[in-house]
């Protein structure tokens, strides 16, 4: 051969080569160009769970989008690394992302065994497509997959990249992460981890479901000794440390993931005010691994919980519908400590927490009383007109009393203790309805209604069980409104606090009104329409009810405070007919009510103190008629002619019993005596023939009773 055609055949051939040279370079840039345009740092920040502890540290639930718990290489036992790469990727410590030569081993692998033992993506490749990627199996996706990858070794170090695949994998039953799943599978930290425990985890990515241990022992079991047989092969493990290795069983511990509906509610409104609060959307909560401390009282919650599941405080009509029901505990400072938002309540539900029903006499406090005793104008014994009347200023308004009983007169106390409405309607008309309408919006409602059935909670919109519980905290705070919270802090995912309860004060009444109402909420318990049920706590409150027919209720309410918490019970069907509404009372509210109070430790032993500088409130006097008065003539002061009176005496040594004199029709206050039974008249004529009676007056309200008989005197005929 000549050397010119020598020299024309190596010419050729580099030129061949240089450009066979030049198309890899470009085909790497633009695999490069690609790489870079498809990755940013933002796709490999991780999902974190986020947990919801109470303020001991209890954990009561996580958030998640997906379970995972990022963890740090160095905390991944060396043995734990090499079981998944010499399952996933032999060579990854030697390729750059991209592994052809292990890509065509592994192809000879599996079709030698029978069975995909080996990966055939890199451990890089693989983080590319959980990262970036979905799992379609095109040469689209295979390209932008290699793209990444090379990318991605370009970005990071192998560590960092090793890293990032073990917190991305998934390991089934919602678990992501590595140290996640020790935790579910084996109740241990990573760690922690045993040879043959690494092992099964590197056997899960490729079957999440097919090879889970739980579901599927045995097949775990084959799949985790073909991995300790791949790491013996790539010189992680002896033959010996394996043929012992592979007679440990699968050793499981798992964790459960517990579902806890008791707290769906809780958890719900924890949401709710991250994001209204501290502008923390749900996506951001679900995955930013915050820690969210929480004033529950886990005991209040369950025992909430338990008797929204019995039937017997829910009565209704329709015998395949139950009537529904919510619930509202929260501490006096304003911490909710528990919440149900329906009996059947599923997360993200409807929430009767917040929904607006007609809260009946569980107003008359916040709309009537509370205001009339701040005016001044009134006392707790004040006396309230209690008649049938039509208000004509207020379209021909007539509330009833709802036993159809009119007594004329009736002490503030008393309308309270039975809850009588013609008292509170007329006692709003006396103070008026932009009094009323200027407390109601300080303790946070901003009602349209202008007419007098506020007294009686007759309400256009209505008002929530939290909005009720809110309110009645000013009567258990010297007369300020709390704003009720979830969450009592906030820290990210690195520790630190962003945010934490700041809860809003308002005053609304004094001190002395507050506690005020407090006696008179207490009498409700004791004495009055909030009798029913048992608890030792001291508790005060008021019932409320809704009328649909003279058969049934369509709201049944109540509402109460101890010395420590505040809280209330709606009852009541959501949508109300002729075919089902409550054939129960506002009795069943109470007894759930007192039902989850006693099992809220600590409860029992608090007592109501008064707060300095303030009046405490007597017990009223309740007067009894004087039957028996009889009169003896006797010597009085200086030896002159003298009656004394003599009458059967009451128990309430507070009774101030007049004596009259009556002569020609006339009659004449002689005195009184207070808690005694007799009394003396000196220097009476004693040719003269008189009648003396006596009238028991009770001092708190300025009331006279029922005069005793009369009993006409002689001083010489009673000598």
């Amino acid at each position: 051969m000549d050397k010119t055609r020598l020299y024309n055949r190596l010419f050729m051939a580099a030129y061949f080569i240089l450009g066979a040279a030049i198309v890899g370079l470009l085909v790497f840039f633009i695999i490069l160009l690609i790489g870079n345009y498809l990755t940013d740092d933002q796709s490999l920040v991780m999902s974190r769970t986020s947990v919801i502890v109470d303020e001991q540290g209890h954990e009561i639930s996580k958030l998640y989008a997906e379970n995972r718990d990022p963890v740090s290489l160095k905390k991944v036992p060396k043995y734990v690394q090499n079981a998944f790469i010499a399952t996933e990727d032999t060579r990854f410590y030697q390729n750059s992302g991209i592994d052809l030569r292990g890509t065509l081993r592994a192809a000879v692998t599996d079709i030698l065994s029978g069975q995909k033992a080996e990966g055939g993506s890199t451990i890089t490749q693989q983080l590319a497509r959980n990262a970036y990627l979905s799992n379609d199996k095109t040469w689209l996706r295979k390209l932008k997959e290699a793209a990444i990858a090379v990318s991605l070794e370009r970005k990071y170090s192998k560590n960092q990249i090793l890293e990032m695949y073990l917190n991305q994998l998934y390991f089934g039953n919602g678990i992501y992460g590595i140290e996640m799943a020790s935790k579910f599978f084996f109740n241990k930290d990573v760690s922690q981890l045993t040879e043959d425990e690494g092992a099964l985890l590197a056997a899960l990515p490729k079957g999440p479901n097919g090879y889970s241990p739980i579901f599927h022992p045995d097949l775990a079991l084959q799949r985790r000794n073909l991995v300790l047989d791949l790491m013996q092969k790539n010189g992680y493990l002896s033959a010996e440390q394996v043929v012992r290795l592979k007679g440990r069983t699968l050793g499981l511990n798992v964790t459960k993931i517990q579902t806890h509906p008791e707290y769906n509610t809780y958890i719900d409104m924890v949401k709710d005010e991250a994001q209204q609060r501290y502008h923390i959307g749900n996506d951001e909560l679900m995955r930013g691994g915050y820690k969210i401390v929480v004033p529950i009282n886990i005991q209040a919650q369950e025992a909430s919980y338990t008797a929204f599941n019995n039937n017997g405080y829910f009565r209704g009509t329709n015998p395949t519908v139950s009537p529904q029901g919510a619930f509202v505990l929260m501490s006096k400072d304003g911490g909710v400590l528990a919440v149900q938002g329906g009996r059947d309540y599923v997360s993200g539900g409807y929430n009767r927490v917040n929904v607006l029903r007609q809260p009946g006499s569980s107003f008359k406090p916040l709309a009537v009383y509370g205001p009339a005793l701040d005016s001044g104008n009134y006392q707790p014994f004040s006396m309230l007109q209690d008649k049938q009347v039509v208000y004509n200023n207020y379209d021909n308004y007539a509330p009833k009393n709802y036993n159809g009983v009119y007594t004329g007169q009736m002490s503030m106390y008393d309308a309270v203790t039975v809850s009588q409405n013609a008292p509170a309607v007329w006692l709003l008309d006396q103070i008026g309805i932009t009094r009323s309408k200027a407390y109601l919006s300080k303790l946070g409602f901003n009602l349209p209604d202008n007419g007098l059935a506020i007294a009686l909670g007759g309400l256009q919109q209505g008002v929530s069980p939290l909005q009720m519980a809110a309110a009645y905290t000013a009567f258990d705070n010297q007369g300020e409104k709390t704003t009720p919270y979830f969450i009592q802090a906030i820290y990210d995912s690195n520790g630190h606090q962003v945010g934490d309860a700041q809860p809003k004060k308002t005053k609304v009444f004094s001190a002395q009104t507050a506690w005020y109402m407090t006696r008179m909420l207490q009498s409700v318990v004791k004495n009055g329409t909030a009798q029913a049920g048992y608890t030792d706590a001291a508790l005060a409150g008021k019932t409320g009810s809704t009328a649909y027919t003279k058969y049934g209720l369509r709201d049944a309410w109540f509402v109460g405070y101890t010395p420590d918490v505040v809280g209330s019970v709606w009852i009541g069907y959501d949508q109300t007919s002729a075919n089902q509404f409550l054939s129960g009372s506002s009795d069943d509210a109470v007894r759930l009510f007192k039902s989850v109070l006693n099992n809220v430790p600590g409860e029992s032993r608090l007592a109501f103190v008064k707060p300095p500088d303030v009046s405490d409130l007597d017990q009223p006097i309740r007067l009894a008629q004087v039957t028996d008065l009889s009169v003896q003539g006797t010597l009085g002061k200086f030896a002159m002619p003298a009656l004394k009176l003599t009458w059967n005496s009451a128990p309430d040594k507070r009774i101030v019993y007049q004596i009259f004199e009556e002569q020609n029709g006339v009659r004449t206050l002689k005195g009184e005596v207070t808690g005694k039974n007799q009394y003396q008249i000196d220097f009476v004529n004693p040719t003269a023939t008189a009648t003396y009676f006596v009238i028991p007056y009770n001092p708190q309200t300025n009331q006279q009773g029922v005069p005793s008989p009369k009993v006409d005197v002689n001083w010489f005929s009673h000598l």
